[in-house]
C-alpha cells in the first residue's frame, strides 16, 4: 500500500517505520536528559525549561538526516556494512546540526552530554525498530491485494516486475483473461471468473482492480467495474499502478490520453513562484557555504594543468522548450577531450578525466558552478538533467516522448539521479526518461525539497558514478 507524501508515493511500511522511529527519537532525548541529570523530568524542566521542544527538534533533525542518507528510501540496496555507514553518517550529521540549532537558540541548549546520549539512544532505537519490524511483521500486512483485469502483454508488465522494491506495496491475487484476449501471463496465475466481478473481489478480499486490457473497445466490463468502484474497491489503470509502485512512468505502456487526462503535469503561477524562491534561497546558501571549496578546486585545477588552463568548462545544453544555454562546470577532463568538436558520451573510468577531475567528479564538486546557471534562471536546482543538443537530436528520434522532458527547466539534481545510477548510453537515457516523466508529472515544492535532502546520499556516499 502506498501513501502520498511530499509529492511522492511512499510505501505504508516505510511510513509506519518513520512514525515509530520519530516517537523513539523523541523518547531518546527525554531519556537521555533523565540519565544525564539523574532526576525527574519536572526538576529538569525547572532548571533548563521544557524538554518537549528540544525532543521535537532532535526527532525532526534525526528523521531528515536518515532521509538524506537514503535510510527511508524504498530503493535502498546497500548491504549491512553500507547501511551501518549510512546510520553512522546520519547520526554524526544529526549531532552537528542539532548542536548548531542549540547554539543559535540558547533557550534550547541542554548540553553536549544529553545530546550525545540522545544520538546513541536514537541509533539503538533504529536497530530495534527495523529488526523488530522485519522479523515479526514484514511487508505483507501493508500490501494492497490487487486483481488484474487482463492477461496479455500489458498485464505481463505487472507479472514481470522483478525488483522487490517495485512489489513492496502490493500483492497480485490473480489475473482475469478477458474474452478474445490472448494470454501472455502464466496459466497458473489466471483466475476463473465464474463469479460476478464484485463477488469475486469480495471472496478474494481484493483492495484494488487494475484494468490492463489490450483492447477496451470490445468486452469492456463497464458495469462490473462500476459496481466495484461504488462498493469502495479502487479501480485504476495499469499505468497508474506502475507509476505509483515503481516511481517512474513506463514508456512501453504509455499512451498520450493518459498524459492528457491524468492528474499531474500542473504549471500554475504559485508553483513557479515557489520553485524560484527555493532556487534563489538554496543557491545563495550553497554559494556561501561552498565558496572556500570552489576556490580550492580552482587552485587545484591550475596547479595540475598550468596557470593558463581554463578552470571552467562551458558547454551548450538543451533547456526549457528546447532552447539551448551555456552550462558551467569545473573542468574535469583534458582540454583536448573532444578533438574535432565531436560530442562523446562520458564513460566510467573515462581516460580523458584528469587526476583532479576524478576527485571532483566523484564528489560532484564539478557541478557547483551550475549554481550560476540557476541564479541566471537557465536551470533549477531540481529537474531533469540537461543534455547536449547533439545527443538530444539523436535520442528524440529513437526514444518516444523524449522531447517532453523539456517542458520544465533542467536541474542540477533530480529524481532520476536518485533512482538510477550514472548512465552514458541510449538505454540509460531511456531508463532515466521514465523517472524524469514521473518527476514532471508529480513535481511540487515539497517533492523538490525531498529530492534536495536525499541528494546528500548521492554526494557523500558516491552513489551514481
Amino acid at each position: 500500500m502506498q501513501l502520498r507524501v511530499l509529492g511522492n508515493n511512499i510505501s505504508l511500511s516505510i511510513a509506519v517505520l518513520t512514525a515509530i522511529e520519530a516517537a523513539l527519537f523523541f523518547a531518546a532525548l527525554i531519556g537521555a536528559a533523565i540519565l544525564r541529570f539523574q532526576t525527574s523530568i519536572a526538576e529538569i524542566e525547572t532548571d533548563v525549561g521544557p524538554l518537549w521542544p528540544r525532543a521535537v527538534l532532535f526527532s525532526a533533525v534525526m528523521l531528515l538526516c536518515l532521509l538524506a542518507f537514503g535510510l527511508y528510501s524504498g530503493r535502498q540496496r546497500a548491504r549491512t556494512f553500507g547501511l551501518l555507514v549510512r546510520v553512522a553518517a546520519a547520526a554524526f550529521a544529526c549531532f552537528a546540526t542539532t548542536s548548531m540549532f542549540f547554539y543559535l537558540i540558547p533557550n534550547l541548549w541542554i548540553g553536549r552530554g544529553v545530546l550525545a546520549f540522545s544520538v546513541l539512544g536514537a541509533v539503538g532505537g533504529i536497530a530495534v525498530a527495523r529488526i523488530s519490524l522485519k522479523q515479526f511483521v514484514g511487508d505483507e500486512p501493508f500490501k494492497r491485494r490487487v486483481l488484474v483485469y487482463g492477461s496479455g502483454r500489458s498485464a505481463s508488465a505487472i507479472a514481470n516486475l522483478r525488483r522487490r522494491t517495485d512489489r513492496r506495496g502490493f500483492f497480485v491475487v490473480g489475473f482475469i483473461q478477458p474474452v478474445g484476449e490472448d494470454r501472455v501471463v502464466a496459466q497458473d496465475q489466471l483466475i476463473d471468473p465464474t463469479d460476478n466481478l464484485r463477488e469475486l473481489c469480495d471472496r478474494l478480499d481484493v483492495d484494488e482492480v487494475v484494468v490492463a486490457m489490450e483492447d477496451r473497445r470490445r468486452s469492456f466490463p463497464a458495469r462490473d467495474l462500476l459496481e466495484c468502484r461504488l462498493a469502495g474497491i479502487e479501480v485504476i489503470e495499469l499505468l497508474t499502478l506502475l507509476e505509483r509502485e515503481t516511481g517512474r512512468v513506463r514508456i512501453d505502456a504509455l499512451n498520450p490520453s493518459w498524459m492528457i487526462f491524468g492528474d499531474g503535469f500542473r504549471r500554475d503561477a504559485v508553483r513557479l513562484f515557489s520553485s524560484r524562491c527555493l532556487d534563489l534561497f538554496a543557491s545563495v546558501l550553497i554559494v556561501a557555504l561552498s565558496m572556500p571549496l570552489m576556490l580550492l578546486t580552482a587552485l587545484a585545477i591550475k596547479l595540475e594543468d598550468g596557470w593558463r588552463a581554463d578552470v571552467f568548462y562551458r558547454q551548450n545544453r538543451v533547456g526549457l522548450g528546447g532552447q539551448t544555454f551555456e552550462l558551467l562546470k569545473f573542468r574535469s577532463m583534458r582540454a583536448d577531450a573532444e578533438q574535432g568538436g565531436q560530442a562523446q558520451w562520458a564513460a566510467k573510468n573515462d581516460p580523458r578525466v584528469t587526476r583532479v577531475g576524478a576527485i571532483i567528479r566523484k564528489l560532484r564538486i564539478d557541478e557547483l558552478p551550475q549554481i550560476l546557471n540557476v541564479l541566471r534562471d537557465d536551470m533549477r536546482l531540481v529537474g531533469p538533467r540537461p543534455e547536449r543538443p547533439e545527443f538530444v537530436r539523436d535520442l528524440a528520434e529513437k526514444i518516444p516522448y523524449y522531447l517532453q522532458r523539456h517542458c520544465v527547466k533542467p536541474g542540477i539534481t533530480g529524481w532520476a539521479q536518485l533512482c538510477y545510477p550514472y548512465g552514458s548510453c541510449e538505454q540509460d537515457s531511456l531508463e532515466k526518461l521514465q523517472y524524469d516523466l514521473y518527476y514532471i508529472k508529480n513535481n511540487c515544492f515539497l517533492f523538490d525539497v525531498s529530492i534536495l535532502v536525499q541528494t546528500a546520499e548521492v554526494v557523500f556516499m558516491g552513489k551514481g558514478r
